[in-house]
């Protein structure tokens, strides 16, 4: 198995999981799938409880809100698939924590140990820039900071797609 990284962007409900999802069964590799949401209403828990249903059984599933270097590092392997769903979440996890420095911690530990990771990653997140400007302060540097995050992880990314309306569009390497 080749190293093979994949960012699959996409709004919400845009069918970027489910893509994801499939490509890790496609892959035919033991999938390891990380969740970084966290319950903080029913309307969340609905939405988890969703995903839980669509996974196969045999997945193996890492609830990590926050240490996702970390995570990434200890299950990466060459004959491994790691899907996380999704970097988004766990920007706001971060973006919200109380301790303001962990933040930068964990998302330049993510960034330096993405290019050393082995094996298949498929990283899902939401593409929420394409929109206008929010006015509140924290809506800003979240869009912001998703913004350069998505940009640092397209570059090293073998593939990146953009899903609309459950069409993936190819933005970088071959037709999945």
């Amino acid at each position: 198995m080749t190293n093979t990284q994949i960012l699959i962007l996409g709004g919400v409900r845009s069918g970027k999981s489910r893509l994801a999802e499939r490509l890790a069964t496609e892959s035919r590799l033991p999938v390891t799938y990380i969740a970084t949401a966290t319950i903080e209403d029913e309307e969340m828990r609905e939405r988890i409880a969703a995903h839980r249903v669509r996974r196969p059984g045999h997945w193996q599933v890492i609830e990590e809100p926050l240490e996702l270097a970390s995570v990434l590092s200890q299950h990466a392997n060459n004959e491994h698939c790691l899907l996380v769903d999704c970097l988004t979440l766990w920007l706001t996890n971060l973006l919200t924590h109380p301790d303001t420095s962990r933040f930068d911690t964990e998302r330049l530990a993510f960034l330096k140990m993405l290019p050393r990771l082995t094996g298949k990653l498929i990283l899902v997140s939401n593409e929420t820039n394409m929109g206008v400007t929010p006015t509140g302060e924290l809506s800003r540097r979240y869009c912001d900071e998703a913004g350069k995050l998505h940009q640092e992880i397209a570059h090293h990314c073998d593939q990146v797609i953009l899903t609309v309306a459950g069409l993936p569009l190819m933005l970088k390497g071959e037709r999945v």
